[in-house]
């Protein structure tokens, strides 16, 4: 026995023999096999991102420039897609205008999930204020989101930030809900229930044993809310409850091109298909979040 050397080392030497690691890359190509929504979805988003950010040097001129000369021309090797009732280049709106649909979502994800998250905790935590707190939240999920975003821009001036702050609030009672149902599912499990006889304090036991937990549905549920908020957004725009007309989005390029809806059509097509190809793939990378996060759950989907 005192021939066999069984020190750390040596075994952890023999099981790198027996077992090797997996390699980088076939590590990835098995994650992209297993989730290819993630990969897709992620792949669209970043293309768009990318359009966005460097809109100023792939546009061909100024989104705003108005030339009433070049008024409804076709597409062509000038104006790629054509231009609008104003002469103003559809194709360098259509980059500009996803900036806008871009930051209203992305901080629409991110207000919402985190004022949701700090009141699905109070309420899931604390009894007493958990059934006056839910009732003021089913009050405003009983509301369409888009009639409340509504009704919130008829009390302010048209801004992106007024647009986010009012998609924010119509949005954000959904991850409360979600929040409480989690902390309530777990607060009734053994280690929460140890942590809480050992005395542990409310902040940690959140830290160490809630939020961990909370982390997948609401990574999952931020990307749905961040879908959402781009087509309020539009619909906002669109009937011109949102954005100004003087600020270049999917929502007012399609509002403005629907009156010349029969002579050119193209002119509404565009920047629907960009919107709708952003929502796709944010819906597309939070489908294949939830699998991958909980692959248990999304079986029984």
């Amino acid at each position: 026995m005192s021939n066999i050397d069984v020190s750390p080392p040596r075994l952890a030497h023999v099981k790198a023999e027996l077992f090797p690691p997996a390699r980088k890359q076939y590590r990835i190509l098995a994650f992209a096999s297993k989730y290819p929504n993630v990969i897709v979805g992620t792949l669209l988003l970043l293309i768009v991102i990318a359009l966005s950010i460097f809109a100023p040097w792939l546009g061909t001129t100024d989104p705003t420039l108005i030339a009433p000369t070049r008024r409804t021309r076709p597409p062509s090797s000038d104006s790629w897609f054509g231009t609008d009732m104003l002469g103003r280049d559809l194709y360098s709106r259509v980059l500009y205008g996803g900036r806008v649909s871009l930051i209203v979502g992305f901080s629409v994800a991110i207000l919402a999930s985190s004022i949701g998250l700090l009141v699905g905790l109070f309420a899931g935590f604390m009894r007493k204020a958990d059934g006056p707190v839910m009732r003021v939240m089913d009050g405003l999920m009983s509301i369409p989101p888009i009639l409340l975003a509504i009704s919130l821009m008829a009390l302010t001036q048209g801004s992106v930030g007024n647009v986010i702050i009012a998609v924010t609030i119509a949005e954000f009672p959904r991850v409360s809900r979600l929040t409480r149902g989690v902390v309530l599912s777990l607060r009734s499990q053994t280690y929460v229930e140890a942590a809480v006889a050992a005395g542990s304090r409310i902040p940690t036991i959140v830290l160490r044993h809630i939020l961990p937990n909370a982390v997948a549905p609401l990574v999952v549920q931020s990307t749905y809310i961040c879908a959402s908020a781009m087509i309020v957004e539009a619909i906002l725009s669109f009937i011109g409850a949102g954005v100004p007309p003087i600020i270049p989005s999917w929502g007012n390029i399609m509002s403005e091109g629907r009156a010349l809806w029969q002579l050119r059509p193209h002119l509404i097509f565009i920047p629907a298909l960009f919107l709708s190809m952003t929502v796709l793939a944010i819906n597309l990378l939070g489908d294949g979040l939830r699998d991958a996060l909980d692959p248990k759950g999304a079986a029984h989907v």
